[in-house]
């Protein structure tokens, strides 16, 4: 008996490189293999943004809390994206993601086999790390970007499952400042200064 699940090599495509990329911490490594797995179960050529928030919201607790409708709008988002592979999303299938809205980044090493906007996203995810002063992103820095561009599959999905993609960057303000308080509490407290 033959699979339905089209087969890559490990060069194919990049495949693993953005898994083992040593810019990505274990967590969101993690992130892009499970992406890498959806695609290829769901028969697409290219890993894209919606495969990514997928992902995310499966693995990541602090994706998770930047939404307001907490675990039923979560569930909801997940049901969605579960779907693609039966619903809505097959009219994604054999096309690439590339709304033209962010500008495409030339393809590299680390992100071949990725949709240009979900490639975009994750070098995305890296420089805003870099500007707060992490060397490597966390999911939230991946959420940020993929929500940058209004046309993307993870916005569609957002979208469909009753979330407003322009109100997310406050609410990631407000789970990294919880979260930067948080390690600061703990880091006194592992000092002997808290």
């Amino acid at each position: 008996m033959q699979s339905r699940i089209p087969r890559q090599s490990t060069t194919e495509h990049g495949a693993n490189r953005a898994d083992n990329d040593a810019r990505l911490t274990a967590e969101l490594a993690a992130v892009v293999a499970g992406a890498r797995r959806r695609a290829l179960r769901d028969g697409d050529r290219q890993i894209d943004t919606a495969h990514l928030l997928h992902s995310l919201l499966e693995s990541d607790p602090e994706v998770r809390a930047v939404f307001e409708g907490g675990d039923p709008q979560v569930a909801r988002l997940l049901g969605y994206l579960v779907q693609r592979s039966i619903g809505y999303g097959l009219r994604w299938q054999g096309s690439v993601e590339d709304s033209g809205a962010v500008p495409v980044l030339p393809g590299t090493a680390h992100t071949a086999g990725w949709s240009p906007v979900a490639a975009g996203a994750l070098e995305e995810a890296c420089e805003r790390a870099g500007r707060r002063g992490d060397e490597r992103p966390r999911g939230i820095d991946l959420l940020a970007a993929i929500v940058v561009d209004p046309q993307s599959r993870a916005v569609e999905v957002l979208r469909r499952g009753g979330v407003d993609a322009r109100e997310l960057p406050a609410r990631l303000l407000q789970v990294e400042l919880m979260a930067a308080a948080g390690r600061e509490e703990y880091a006194g407290g592992v000092d002997g200064v808290g």
